[in-house]
């Protein structure tokens, strides 16, 4: 079998410095293209340990050697700590890149008979290698940007009534949700009314929506508890007739509870 190393070593270069882009944008570090462009270069010489028969622990030992010099060209040393995780991205995104790649070569270039897969001669050749590769990274980084958006304003949210029953919610804090008792200035809590049983005794709390006002029923509950937390603010749980249209989210959770 021929071994192009002059193509494999252009091919890592360039892997590695889609890999390296993505940790920095991940980790928001400050770095050059310069920088950036050398780390790679350093990456790519793993490839010449193709022409070395080395064991698989002096391989692994060798690729975790040159992860180090890596990182910390392109990053910089500042700690263990700040090496270490810039080297845990590298591994995290070179394992998804990876993974995205076989996954499209195995569906699209073998063929399956029962348990058997047989490779048609065809495969990921460097052209397309390098045109998929920034399109898979960059939608990981769009996912990962959209979680660390949208997921990290998730809580687990448990709501003890008067009579001592408990209804187990997801919770959203939105920054938006400004709603208030006018007169005690209780924080509410927007529920959708289809997790809170009826309930004898309600609350009228009067808010504004566009050009007029309406009433909210209200209830009063004995405790809230967010992530664990015993929430000893007066907050109130306002019933929505209305389904909370966002992904997995009983409920709109008050700013005001979460500082």
């Amino acid at each position: 079998m021929k071994v192009y190393i002059d193509l494999v070593l252009f091919l890592n270069l360039i892997i590695d410095l889609f890999l390296l882009i993505a940790v920095t944008i991940i980790l928001k570090r400050k770095t050059n293209i310069k920088r950036l462009i050398i780390s790679a270069l350093i990456g790519s010489l793993t490839t010449l340990t193709l022409l070395i028969k080395l064991t698989n622990t002096s391989l692994f030992i060798i690729k975790i050697i040159i992860s180090i010099i890596m990182v910390i060209t392109a990053f910089h040393y500042q700690n263990i700590r700040y090496t270490i995780k810039n080297i845990t991205y590298l591994y995290i995104v070179s394992i998804i890149l990876g993974g995205a790649l076989y996954l499209l070569n195995v569906q699209f270039f073998y063929h399956q008979e029962g348990l058997t897969f047989y490779h048609d001669g065809l495969g990921l050749n460097i052209f397309v290698i390098i045109i998929l590769s920034p399109i898979i990274i960059y939608l990981y980084l769009k996912n990962i940007k959209e979680l660390k958006n949208n997921y990290s304003n998730y809580y687990y949210l448990d709501i003890y009534l008067k009579d001592q029953s408990k209804i187990s919610l997801i919770g959203f804090v939105d920054t938006g949700n400004n709603l208030k008792d006018p007169y005690t200035k209780s924080p509410i809590i927007i529920v959708s009314k289809n997790k809170i049983p009826p309930q004898e005794n309600y609350l009228l709390v009067p808010f504004q929506v566009i050009n007029h006002h309406e009433l909210l029923k209200c209830i009063k509950p004995q405790k809230i508890i967010i992530d664990n937390q015993i929430i000893t603010t007066k907050a109130l749980i306002g019933i929505s007739d209305n389904n909370i249209n966002i992904d997995g989210v009983d409920c709109i959770i008050h700013p005001e509870l979460i500082k």
